[in-house]
């Protein structure tokens, strides 16, 4: 298992092939990701501790534990922490990259758009 600090939380590669990953992601309190898409892949979330706010092109959905989404291939999308307790869900992605670099970011709280 591999793990990775953000500004935002952490997450831990579960397991990883060629062509899927699944991920744990821990998103601190108050905290969000960036609004980004991803070109080569679709995820899908399973919420299973907190609650949130899901925004997958222009419609924001609320969840909270024992809910789940899908997010197709180049749709916009974040998601935000919105309990006092952090946010832990599991990401299943599946396309052609799974690789970390597959990331276009629109707006980000931590300075990390690239010229977008």
């Amino acid at each position: 298992m591999t793990g990775e600090e953000r500004p935002w939380g952490h997450f831990d590669v579960l397991i990883e092939d060629a062509d899927y990953k699944v991920k744990r992601v821990v998103v601190k309190p108050g905290a969000r990701l960036s609004l980004q898409l991803h070109q080569f892949r679709a995820e899908h979330w399973y919420l299973v501790a907190g609650s949130a706010v899901a925004t997958i092109g222009n419609d924001e959905i609320s969840l909270r534990e024992g809910q789940s989404v899908d997010i197709p291939r180049e749709a916009k999308h974040r998601i935000k922490c919105v309990s006092d307790e952090s946010l832990v869900f599991i990401e299943v992605q599946r396309g052609e990259s799974v690789e970390e670099d597959d990331i276009i970011r629109f707006e980000d709280d931590y300075g990390r758009t690239k010229g977008v």
